[in-house]
């Protein structure tokens, strides 16, 4: 007992000197910063991860000439809503109630409890001016004419909201001081309507009509919501992008003193792929090449803006994705245009295996990151918060960013060597599907793919694999030796499987995996 104690404290202690590190290299000056997310854009889905990609992504590429490519980074959960939280506060959403909830329409409410450190409060308090554009997800809190919070979610939820009262629980309680976006999912909930700030400006009026959008084989996740007269779900990114210049434009003319913080949370390339008017029929990759270019161009925007703003070498951007691809798309990518927006994972959406989960992430910082340099430090959306913080000299107190580790020392060209002791990651079945990976050892603490079900999906059975240890409880890999995640050690090595069910169940009873 004690020898396990003491290796599980050397593991946790392993990276402290690296955290140190980063906390002393913070520059004096603090830059602006844009985080850019995706939303089911794969690890194949870029150019600069893929050399077989299908379409271009010239300016995502660019990014990675001009910054920092990791190779290692991962969503911290494989669907949206637990992802979000924990790219916001730092922590694993597993360890709060409802942690692996996926919002839908005026559902809440909002995850983040109360009072909790976020990373814009945390900038907000350094003196940032904060602004969240695009799809929140991470629960809200609507009321009813009588004024009481509206518990359902549906279209007849919907439909009882009063919209001339304030919604609470959004990214304006949360530290953000603007908002312009949606509740879920853009395109495809129950609610089609934009919110600013803290309310509805134009309301819902009518039943979404179906049969005047697009049709193909990427087309069919609409739910048969409500939708506001204002509201095109083939522009809803041009929308977007356009208030999220404006926010740059209005910031640059009152605030050019001011650092700030801007979220853009995107709805490419979440289905249905809707892409803009003027990229539809725009690549030889179908409609949901044509949303991938879409969200390109967009990130290419975001740029030539802090450009012609003179902002770009003071701005650091980064760019993820909050999971990997969607199955519809991956399936019917991979049979048309042989493009696979896993490549080169297994799994996909859901899924606790590689696809599901491990993402693009792309940092351009002039002056600090070396340009076309490449990182394969195991990294994770949480540790956004950790790097900012330590890039900024914002404090973290011990009750905030429990699983968040600064990335500084590997941005910065000065990682001695790995700065997280491990990386937990939960699947669609929230804290029944949790897995933890250290080093090159990946253990599921789970059968099967923690998500997607390929054995009776008509979808995906072409996909299946059989487990090649029936009857084992977990699963082990050896990333290194089977990145596919082919050969199931759980039997074949039992002193792992027994160290790396301790270090989860450790960090399941502390509440943390950063100690400082």
């Amino acid at each position: 007992m004690r020898s396990t104690f003491a290796l599980l404290s050397a593991l946790l202690l392993a990276p402290l000197t690296a955290l140190h590190a980063a906390d002393s290299a913070s520059p004096a000056a603090k830059p602006n910063i844009i985080f850019i997310l995706a939303d089911d854009l794969g690890y194949g889905d870029v150019g600069c991860y893929n050399d077989q990609a299908k379409v271009p992504t010239p300016n995502l590429d660019r990014l990675a000439r001009e910054g920092m490519r990791f190779t290692d980074a991962h969503s911290p959960a494989t669907v949206c809503t637990p992802s979000r939280y924990s790219l916001l506060t730092g922590q694993m959403a597993f360890r709060v109630p409802r942690g692996g909830t996926v919002f839908e329409g005026v559902g809440g409410p909002s995850l983040i409890a109360p009072g909790r450190l976020t990373l814009p409060s945390m900038l907000r308090a350094s003196g940032y001016t904060t602004a969240c554009v695009g799809k929140w997800h991470v629960g809200l809190t609507f009321f009813d004419m009588g004024g009481q919070p509206i518990l359902s979610h549906g279209v007849e939820a919907v439909r009882r909201v009063d919209c001339s009262r304030r919604i609470e629980g959004g990214p304006v309680d949360h530290g953000f001081d603007r908002f312009f976006g949606t509740a879920c999912c853009s395109a495809t909930d129950f609610l089609y309507a934009f919110i600013d700030g803290d309310r509805i400006p134009v309301p819902p009026a009518t039943l979404l009509d179906k049969s005047k959008l697009p049709k193909h084989p990427y087309a069919f996740d609409n739910r048969a919501g409500l939708i506001a007269p204002d509201y095109d779900l083939e522009e809803l990114d041009q929308v977007f992008l356009k208030k999220s210049r404006e926010f740059l434009e209005q910031h640059g003319k009152s605030h050019p003193e001011k650092p700030f913080f801007l979220l853009h949370s995107m709805n490419a390339v979440h289905l249905p792929s809707f892409a803009s008017k003027q990229f539809q029929g725009s690549t030889k990759a179908g409609p949901h090449g044509d949303f991938i270019k879409e969200l390109d161009h967009i990130v290419g925007e975001l740029i030539k803006t802090l450009e012609r703003l003179g902002m770009a070498d003071r701005t650091l951007v980064m760019f993820s994705s909050d999971n990997g691809p969607e199955t519809t798309a991956v399936v019917n990518m991979r049979a048309d245009f042989g493009h696979d927006g896993a490549r080169p994972w297994r799994g996909m959406k859901r899924d606790q295996w590689e696809g599901g989960h491990r993402v693009p992430f792309l940092v351009r910082w002039p002056g600090h990151v070396k340009p076309g340099s490449t990182s394969a430090q195991l990294a994770s959306l949480t540790d956004v918060m950790a790097t900012v913080a330590a890039i900024t000299g914002a404090d973290l107190p011990k009750d905030a960013a429990e699983d968040s580790f600064s990335l500084l020392p590997a941005l910065l060209g000065k990682d001695n060597g790995p700065i997280r002791p491990y990386l937990l990651e939960q699947a669609f079945g929230g804290p029944r599907t949790l897995s933890i990976r250290r080093g090159n050892w990946k253990y599921l603490d789970h059968p099967g793919s923690g998500g997607n079900r390929y054995d009776s999906n008509p979808e995906l059975k072409s996909f299946f694999r059989p487990d090649t240890t029936p009857g084992a409880p977990g699963q082990l890999y050896n990333l290194e030796a089977d990145p596919g995640e082919t050969r199931n050690l759980y039997f074949d090595q039992p002193q792992i499987v027994k160290e790396m069910k301790a270090l989860l169940d450790q960090s399941k009873a502390s509440g943390r995996s950063r100690l400082k």
